[in-house]
Parts: C-alpha cells; sequence; structure tokens
C-alpha cells in the first residue's frame, strides 16, 4: 500500500456507499488522528482500537443521517496532498471548505487539526484531506 490515507478515506466512501455501520482498518498514529478528528467533528460515531501489536487495528463506527444506512452524514471525501506530489498551505491562505460547512484536515508541527484550529493558531502545513 502506497497511501494509507487515501486507503483509510477510500475505505470509509466504500462502506458507506453499500450501507456498512463499522469498518475497520490497520492502526496508525496518522490514521488513528485522522478518526478522531472525524469524530469531534460529529461525522462519525466512534472510534476504538482493537487487537495488539501487528494486528491492531482501527474501528470505526460510521454516521447516518437516517435509520435505514442510505444516507452517510460524510457526502465527501478528497484526498489532496497526495505522495507524489505535496501540498502545503500558509496559515494565512486557509479558507473554508464549502462556506464553513466542510472541513478540511492540515498535518502541522503541532499535530493534525482542522483549518479552523490551523488559522487560529497561525499554523501552516501539508494540507491532508477535504471532507463535506
Amino acid at each position: 500500500m502506497v497511501d494509507p490515507i487515501s486507503d483509510m478515506l477510500t475505505r470509509i466512501r466504500n462502506a458507506q456507499a453499500v450501507g456498512h455501520s463499522t469498518i475497520d482498518f490497520p492502526f496508525s498514529k496518522i490514521k488513528f488522528s485522522l478518526a478522531e478528528i472525524l469524530a469531534e467533528e460529529g461525522l462519525i460515531k466512534k472510534i476504538s482500537k482493537k487487537g495488539r501489536g501487528i494486528k491492531r487495528k482501527i474501528e470505526i463506527e460510521l454516521l447516518y443521517e437516517d435509520k435505514k444506512n442510505t444516507i452517510p452524514k460524510i457526502n465527501q471525501l478528497k484526498r489532496i496532498s497526495k505522495p507524489g506530489k505535496r501540498e502545503y498551505i500558509k496559515a494565512k491562505d486557509i479558507h473554508p471548505v464549502l462556506a464553513g460547512r466542510g472541513i478540511n484536515i492540515i498535518s502541522t508541527p503541532k499535530g493534525l487539526m482542522t483549518g479552523k484550529e490551523a488559522k487560529k493558531k497561525e499554523l501552516g502545513g501539508e494540507i491532508l484531506c477535504e471532507i463535506w
């Protein structure tokens, strides 16, 4: 696997397309931080770590607008910075996604955070993805 973040976003996108309630994928600190941000923003229900050692996994409980799991809370997941072409942004250049209805996730020297937090703390960094 070349890009684990892209793999995580694709797994979420595919699981929501078929109405799964939970998904799991291999553990890494950056993916867990990304999942924590999604939970804080109310885009997923719950995250948890499963297993030990090399078999550690992250389990995400997805959130839907309806009870039949047909309308996902996350409409779009878009990877911005890729391993072949990194995208960096300065704090002054961070703008809201879809007029504030979405979030962008930025990897800063202080860790992963939303674009709103990074702008408030005046931190720039690598823009990982946009979610709305």
